[in-house]
């Protein structure tokens, strides 16, 4: 009775005589244990034998990565890896993310856990190593590093060369007590935005006008960098957030799609933020950047941010482009504006998992924008200096 071949595993080879000499022909299970046949023809039985074999390698290639109980780690994360850029490819995930992994997985797993082979790998080991990096290197590192292996293992478990996921129990990893985020308070905002005014650095670098704009929305500053004149409407104050800027290995500066659905949104802009954009809007093509570079070109999130650090001042050395996304939704929750109302706005996390089932995201609903009056020009009198805000919240 012939034994059953297993996933990767090729059987014996027959030969059969034909015109140009020999086909060489071997059974074998690809990596979803499907039976397949392979051939090969050449002159000689060794020649159609190799032919043979060349044809099998590269249709399990194609197929993915056979794994063996010997096999490195190293090998499945780099295949594990190879599936995560297909999913890139067809818009599913932030290309950024896998920028950063493919790092991580260099710097981090090849020449360490990496090492290990498969059938070696348990929860303690794997547990151990983690926690070592979590020490060494921190936590976002860390918590990267562990979704990597927990990805690859979950690939190996599907693909029947594990029976567990040795990463699932290892300990839970803990970020430690962290400041809570600050936002803005009203007079706070006037007089960053002032001292922004009166900076010529800052005006040169387009960050009063930029910061406003992240005051009016709560938007992300690469969703704000990305943003094209065709994607207002000026009329109807309204913006329209579909992409964001990234940077992509080998390309560059890119406009990609925002990560989620969810991130997808329309938003009401404030009376006095499209008096701003009328203003910027003269001469524009319809195609053009809103918020450019000196060249007229997409802006870098981290070359703007370094400008903000480098502009705003040792009193407000705490504020972040992110800190408007924080004060737009302490002003939204000061006004009475719901959970679900604020996460629209932001394009933020769920409220609850209930919410996002059962309530479908809109336009935010407001004739005029909730944020109306609030950081149109420090000149005018703040009609809302004294309104009870709470600067520490989020």
């Amino acid at each position: 009775m012939k034994q059953r071949l297993e996933p990767g595993e090729r059987g014996e080879v027959y030969y059969e005589a034909v015109s140009a000499g020999w086909r060489a022909v071997q059974y074998y299970r690809d990596n979803a244990g499907r039976r397949r046949k392979g051939t090969g023809v050449g002159k000689t039985k060794d020649a159609a034998r190799r032919t043979a074999k060349r044809n099998i390698d590269a249709a399990i290639a194609s197929d993915g990565e056979t794994f063996k109980k010997g096999t490195l780690l190293e090998v499945a994360v780099r295949e594990w890896l190879k599936t995560y850029r297909t999913l890139v490819a067809d818009g599913s995930r932030a290309p950024t993310t896998l920028d950063q992994y493919e790092r991580y997985a260099r710097v981090e797993i090849y020449k360490t856990i990496g090492r290990t082979r498969i059938s070696d790998l348990t929860t303690g080991r794997v547990d151990q190593f983690i926690a070592d990096l979590r020490g060494r290197k921190g936590f976002a590192t860390a918590k990267a590093v562990r979704s990597i292996l927990n990805g690859t293992c979950g690939m190996l478990v599907r693909r029947d060369v594990l029976r567990y996921n040795p990463v699932r129990d290892v300990a839970r990893l803990e970020q430690g007590r962290r400041n809570a985020p600050r936002a803005l308070s009203i007079d706070e905002a006037a007089r960053f935005l002032a001292m922004l005014d009166g900076s010529e650095f800052a005006r040169r670098r387009d960050l009063p006008d930029l910061m406003r704009f992240l005051l009016a929305t709560g938007v992300r500053i690469g969703e704000a960098l990305a943003l094209r004149w065709s994607e207002i409407d000026l009329d109807a104050q309204v913006v329209q957030i579909d992409w964001t800027v990234t940077r992509v290995k080998g390309r560059g500066l890119v406009r990609s799609p925002v990560k989620t659905e969810t991130s997808e949104r329309s938003l009401q802009l404030p009376i006095w933020c499209v008096e701003i954009l009328r203003r910027r809007a003269v001469g524009q093509a319809p195609d053009a950047l809103v918020f450019t570079d000196a060249k007229g070109g997409l802006r870098d999130v981290g070359n703007t941010g370094k400008d903000l650090r480098k502009a705003r001042g040792e009193e407000f050395a705490w504020v972040k482009s992110h800190t408007a996304r924080r004060t737009v939704a302490t002003l939204l929750d000061v006004q009475g504006l719901s959970a679900r109302a604020i996460a629209d706005q932001l394009g933020h996390a769920r409220p609850s998992m209930t919410q996002d089932v059962y309530m479908g995201r809109k336009i935010v609903g407001q004739v005029t924008s909730p944020l109306d009056g609030l950081f149109a020009s420090t000149n005018e009198e703040d009609p809302t200096r004294n309104a009870d805000t709470d600067g520490d919240a989020a």
